[in-house]
């Protein structure tokens, strides 16, 4: 049986704010630096055999405090990227319903085969995004039997689709369950079938950890 931490990356300013990334590359905020590190504080006494992220930094950057405690190098995988939005990416959701009023529409229903305009990157349909990030994390968890615990640092869409893939739920199902900034989220996989042991642990960025990820500064 393999154990996978699924780990979203830590905090950007565009989650404060709202902006959508996707597959623009942006950078963690002070915030998410402290969370990043607190998860590597939290997971140096739980060996991980691997870490593998996406090639975003805001998820390398979060790999990276967990890995190098560890003595571990960071595997990236383009494949463990969060969806592409194409032109909704860089905008706020009021400005994406203001300028793309009937792909927003399809958006917020969840339309598995809706492709937004194109913007700097080629817009993915939630169904491509769904069958990459599956097909890229069992080829992951088959890609050496010696693995036992492996973590994965990807984006909250990845873990939405994880979370759906292991309930049986439809995309269109609204999200009723969390997806938070540097959460450890555990699945195990025994032979192609998952199950959640674990989902949304944020108990390591309580007030006292963050604390002395500062005064350890």
């Amino acid at each position: 049986m393999l154990e996978i931490l699924f780990i979203r990356h830590g905090e950007t300013q565009w989650n404060v704010d709202k902006r959508l990334q996707g597959h623009l590359d942006i950078g963690l905020n002070r915030e998410g630096l402290r969370q990043a590190t607190a998860l590597g504080r939290r997971l140096l006494d739980e060996p991980l055999d691997a870490i593998f992220a996406s090639d975003l930094r805001r998820a390398t950057d979060t790999a990276k405090a967990i890995a190098m405690p560890q003595g571990l190098k960071v595997q990236l995988e383009p494949s463990l990227r969060e969806r592409c939005f194409g032109a909704f990416e860089g905008l706020l959701h009021p400005e994406i319903e203001e300028r793309y009023p009937p792909a927003f529409a399809e958006w917020k229903r969840r339309d598995l085969d809706a492709r937004y305009p194109c913007g700097q990157y080629h817009a993915e349909t939630l169904r491509e995004f769904s069958m990459r990030v599956l097909a890229c994390v069992a080829r992951i968890a088959e890609s050496d039997d010696s693995y036992r615990k492996i973590a994965i640092v990807t984006h909250g869409g990845v873990l939405d689709t994880m979370y759906r893939h292991v309930h049986k739920l439809p995309y269109e199902h609204p999200r009723d369950f969390p997806v938070l900034n540097a959460s450890i989220n555990r699945l195990s996989l025994d032979g192609d079938e998952f199950r959640i042991l674990e989902w949304a642990d944020v108990s390591h960025l309580n007030k006292h950890a963050l604390d002395e990820v500062d005064n350890a500064r």
